[in-house]
């Protein structure tokens, strides 16, 4: 079985709470996952497009994992997305794109506010969900399958204890999720 791909995209991983606990309870898994801190590889944010479609090329499943930065991605997935998906989708798509129709695809997602701040009464005045809907957009136009989001709130102020709970949440939540695809 050909491992789950993680590409975590958080400018400042080291400072992270919350991203940086659910990568750590990811990497315990080593086997399942291949994760990979894409600030770390890329610090100055040029990409290696042939490297990373060759890793996307190579996954079963994928996960975006990124917090929300401004109601969007942080600035090097969307960077990502330009240099490696564009020409596999609009230059290459027979001999890369189309071989990834059908990719399960997952986001998790870390934002700093509540889940009622995230709602039409809420200060942010949309759901995540909708928030998300160019990702859920991009994979239409790739041939992959979006699942539903897997979202921690708060995660700025989430204590040692909630964190811990949030990663096995997580770890239970791509758990169901593999052995649904």
């Amino acid at each position: 079985m050909q491992k789950t791909l993680v590409l975590v995209f958080h400018p400042n991983l080291a400072q992270s709470k919350a991203n940086k606990h659910l990568m750590h309870r990811l990497q315990q898994q080593q086997s399942e996952y291949q994760i990979i801190d894409m600030y770390q590889l890329y610090p100055d944010g040029i990409i290696d497009a042939t490297a990373e479609t060759q890793r996307l090329l190579s996954c079963s499943r994928l996960v975006l994992q990124f917090p929300v930065f401004w109601y969007s991605t942080p600035p090097l997935l969307k960077a990502w997305q330009d240099a490696v998906l564009t020409p596999m989708y609009y230059l290459n798509y027979a001999t890369e794109g189309a071989l990834l129709q059908g990719l399960p695809v997952l986001l998790a997602a870390t934002a700093g506010n509540t889940v009622e701040a995230y709602s039409p009464q809420g200060s942010n005045r949309y759901q995540l969900e909708q928030l998300f809907i160019p990702l859920k957009a991009t994979a239409h136009r790739c041939g992959w399958v979006w699942h539903s989001p897997f979202v921690v709130y708060q995660a700025m102020k989430a204590t040692p204890e909630i964190l811990a709970s949030e990663g096995e949440r997580y770890l239970d939540y791509l758990r169901q999720w593999q052995n649904a695809v």
